[in-house]
């Protein structure tokens, strides 16, 4: 019946879709870690370490056997021997660097980037289920009887768009005082007039209910009236009645008991 354009839930749209496409890219990087060249340079690097690391012993033995025979000092001994122990630490810090470009995140950062991808999908689900609300289908079939809003007005949330009116669920209203209520009884049929479409038609009585207290028929004695309710009698017809409207006045000529 309607479609409703709402610029602001498109742009949130467009906007959740993107917040996905970077919690997937950043879910991608973290299920394939590093890249081939990341991997192969810090091993690279390692290997670099490691050659330091061969050749500051080889300095620090020979340095070692020199500080025996009393040819160096010990603050140079002590030296060499930092240089060789910050080699070794230098190697394993590439060796770590290494293990972690190969193995790739952990399974922590897997977790939470998974965990990104969900939220993003549910932002997606939310928006869209507000674009859903932006066509509106009627629940019933039948006839569109007023239209509230012009095209291109505002429309806040819960204001009525249109009437429908089900044309076949229709029934006749009766306004009946309950003295004279005595043979009128549910199931009950009577015969009626249609000035509108000159002609009878029978109704069977469906519903009969008493109406607010605005309704009753107040006693103007003091003595010998009562006040009256008024009841609400509907009657439903009993063949379908061509040319039918909402809003055609009926007058009941019989009761069939």
């Amino acid at each position: 019946m309607v479609m409703i354009d709402s610029p602001e839930v498109r742009a949130k749209l467009n906007q959740a879709n993107a917040v996905k496409s970077a919690a997937m890219a950043q879910q991608q990087k973290a299920k394939r870690g590093a890249r081939s060249e990341t991997i192969e340079g810090a091993y690279e690097m390692w290997q670099k370490a490691e050659i330091g690391v061969d050749i500051a012993k080889k300095s620090f033995d020979r340095v070692e056997r020199l500080f025996e025979k009393g040819v160096v000092t010990a603050q140079n001994r002590d030296e060499v021997e930092a240089k060789y122990k910050a080699a070794v630490a230098t190697a394993a810090a590439a060796k770590s660097q290494y293990n972690m470009a190969k193995n790739g995140a952990d399974i922590e950062d897997k977790l939470s980037s998974s965990a990104l991808v969900d939220q993003a999908r549910g932002a997606i689900e939310e928006v869209e289920s507000y674009l859903s609300e932006t066509i509106l289908l009627s629940p019933i079939s039948g006839e569109i009887t007023e239209v509230f809003p012009a095209s291109g007005e505002l429309v806040a949330t819960g204001s009525p768009i249109m009437n429908i009116v089900d044309m076949s669920d229709i029934w006749f209203s009766f306004n009946v005082r309950e003295d004279l209520l005595a043979d009128l009884k549910m199931g009950n049929e009577m015969v009626v007039t249609i000035p509108a479409l000159n002609e009878q038609a029978t109704l069977k009585i469906t519903y009969i209910k008493a109406l607010a207290s605005y309704a009753t028929w107040k006693a103007t004695k003091a003595s010998g009236q009562f006040d009256a309710k008024t009841f609400e009698v509907r009657a439903k017809p009993t063949a379908p009645i061509k040319d039918l409207r909402p809003g055609m006045s009926a007058i009941m000529e019989t009761v069939i008991k």
